[in-house]
C-alpha cells in the first residue's frame, strides 16, 4: 500500500481509543470528540479499508477479527509516535543552553553569582561564552547573548531590557585624599578611550585626573584600581561585588549614561521550559544592579 492510501490518522486514533477502551463513550470522552464524530469516523476508516472493523454487542460494541488485526497495528504505532515525540521534547529542553556575554560583565558579576543558578536549577546545562558587540547566533551557536545596546540591532532578534548602565569613579579606600587634591591617575578601558573625556564635560567640578592610562579591558582595569595603581571610571555592575566588600569606594557615586545592558536572542528561538529558567533568573539578578 503507498503512504497516500494510508487512512486518515485522525480516524485511525479514533478507532484504536475504541478498541483499547471498549466503548465509543470512553474514547469520545479520551478524543474530547462527540459520541456521534467518533462513530463517524470508525464507519469511514471501515469504507475506505472496505472491512468490517466493529458490530453492535447489546448496548456496547465489539470488535471483529480485522478490527483486532489494526487496532493492534494501530497501538505500536501511536506508541512509538508518542515516544518519538516525548523524546524529542526532551533532547530539546535538554539542549546546553550557550549564554555569551562581554568578557568584563561575566568576570566581575556573571561568573560569580553561576553558582547559585546551578544549585537551583542543576539540571539546566548552561555554558558560558565570552564575546562583545554584534552576534551570529547560528554561526557561534549561540542560544542567548548579554550586551551592552551600544551596536545596531538585528529586526531578527528579541531584545529584553535588564539594567541601565551607570558610571562613576571608584577607588581603593586609601586613594580618595589623592583623588579629593587631584592628585591622581585616571584608568580606562581601552574600548571606552573617551570615557574620562565625556565623564568629566559633564562633572564639571569634580576633580581631574593628573593624567589617564588605558588597559585593554574593564576588569583589568577595575582591578588596578582594587589594588591602588589609579581611579577608575567604571561601570557600577563590574564595581558591585568589590563596593560590598570593601575592596573599592565609590565617592561620588554612579550616573546612568543613557545606555543599557540587554539579554539577546533570535526572534524565532523556541523557548523551553530551560531558557525561560535562565531569562527569569537573568532579570532577577540584574534587578539589583
Amino acid at each position: 500500500m503507498k503512504r497516500s492510501e494510508v487512512p486518515s490518522l485522525d480516524d485511525i486514533r479514533a478507532f484504536e481509543a475504541v478498541a483499547r477502551l471498549g466503548s465509543v463513550k470512553a474514547a469520545s470522552k479520551e478524543l474530547a470528540l462527540t459520541h456521534g464524530a467518533v462513530s463517524r469516523r470508525i464507519t469511514k476508516l471501515s469504507q475506505e479499508i472496505g472491512v468490517l472493523l466493529s458490530e453492535p454487542d447489546g448496548r456496547g460494541i465489539r470488535i471483529t477479527r480485522d478490527g483486532e488485526i489494526l487496532s493492534k497495528a494501530a497501538r505500536n504505532a501511536l506508541d512509538e509516535l508518542s515516544e518519538a515525540v516525548a523524546t524529542i521534547k526532551q533532547d530539546k529542553n535538554n539542549t546546553p543552553i550557550v549564554l555569551s556575554c562581554e568578557r568584563s560583565v561575566a568576570m566581575r558579576w556573571l561568573i560569580p553569582r553561576l553558582s547559585e543558578f546551578q544549585d537551583r536549577h542543576p539540571d539546566v546545562e548552561l555554558h558560558l561564552s565570552v564575546g562583545g558587540g554584534t552576534l551570529d547566533f547560528r554561526r557561534d551557536k549561540i542560544t542567548l547573548a548579554i550586551r551592552r545596546l551600544d551596536f545596531p540591532l538585528s529586526p531578527d532578534w528579541k531584545v529584553e531590557m535588564l539594567m541601565q548602565e551607570k558610571i562613576g569613579p571608584v577607588m581603593k579606600p586609601g586613594m580618595r585624599v589623592h583623588f579629593d587634591n587631584h592628585n591622581y591617575i585616571g584608568l580606562s578601558s581601552r574600548t571606552r578611550p573617551d570615557a574620562w573625556k565625556e565623564w568629566s564635560s559633564q562633572q564639571k567640578s569634580t576633580p581631574k585626573p593628573r593624567e589617564i592610562r588605558s588597559l585593554d579591558h574593564h576588569f583589568l582595569m577595575v582591578e588596578a584600581a582594587a589594588n591602588g595603581l589609579g581611579v577608575a571610571l567604571c561601570p557600577y555592575v563590574l564595581a558591585i561585588d568589590d563596593l560590598e566588600k570593601g575592596r573599592l569606594v565609590a565617592p561620588l557615586g554612579f550616573q546612568e549614561d543613557g545606555s543599557q545592558y540587554g539579554l539577546i536572542y533570535p526572534r524565532n528561538l523556541s523557548l523551553t521550559n530551560h531558557i525561560h529558567l535562565v531569562r527569569n533568573w537573568l532579570a532577577e539578578i540584574s534587578a539589583g544592579v
